[in-house]
């Protein structure tokens, strides 16, 4: 395969893994505390062999899918009266116990499970500031939550909410639309800011993200038209240089 054919399908490459990134924003647009993914792309430059072109010429430029991080932006809270539904204002992600360890979310719409525990829409269960299980006794009907995460109720104390954050933001994978997982150690957030009744929405702006799927289709339809007359000019090519003798 020549190198401009290459290099182009780097590019389309590039442009495939764009649009599935932002294809994955629109379709979590709606998902609570959800915060949107960008893509970092780069050159990788190789040195071209047995040519004598100027030192500037003598590399070639590969696009390479450098990396893939989060949006850290907030996204706009929504009140909507339930009080276990909890957003987060600033730093930090609540803790859920799941069936394959602790994990972090800013979706803060829970409900009080059959258990007393109280949960997340999959039914993961919220944790305290000793990474234990919050209970809500059936004689606890009037649940406040206060900003610094302390929970009781008309009965007294319940516990307090743990807020955490990674001790490096980039590395944590995120599994789904709601939940990361910390890949390295985390730290109490020593003044959270909570707030009872709402739910924080999703970072995902729907226009820009739809102006950046345009923008990168029409990006990889001309790189794709690029491939398909390089492929005709060669075929031509060979077609007139084995053609039959007069």
């Amino acid at each position: 395969m020549d190198n401009q054919t290459s290099i182009t399908l780097s590019r389309l490459m590039a442009q495939s893994r764009s649009m599935d990134v932002i294809a994955g924003n629109l379709a979590n647009m709606s998902t609570p505390g959800y915060r949107a993914e960008r893509v970092v792309f780069a050159d990788w430059l190789t040195p071209k062999t047995n040519t004598s072109l100027p030192r500037g010429d003598r590399q070639l430029a590969f696009t390479q899918d450098r990396a893939t991080y989060r949006d850290r932006a907030e996204g706009t809270l929504t009140h909507t009266g339930n009080p276990l539904d909890i957003a987060l204002s600033g730093d930090g992600y609540f803790t859920v116990s799941t069936a394959a360890g602790t994990r972090l979310t800013r979706a803060g719409r829970f409900t009080l499970q059959a258990d007393g525990t109280i949960g997340d829409e999959a039914g993961n269960a919220l944790l305290d500031v000793n990474n234990q299980k919050l209970n809500v006794a059936a004689a606890d009907t009037q649940i406040t939550v206060a900003a610094d995460g302390a929970i009781s109720s008309q009965n007294g104390p319940i516990g307090k909410i743990a807020i955490v954050t990674p001790n490096d933001p980039n590395r944590m994978t995120a599994e789904g639309g709601r939940l990361f997982r910390a890949d390295v150690p985390t730290t109490p957030v020593t003044t959270p800011k909570l707030v009872q009744g709402a739910v924080e929405d999703s970072n995902v702006q729907p226009t820009s993200e739809l102006v950046r799927m345009m923008a990168t289709e029409r990006e990889f339809q001309f790189a794709t038209q690029f491939v398909e007359a390089e492929g005709h000019r060669q075929q031509t090519a060979i077609d007139k240089i084995t053609g039959p003798v007069s």
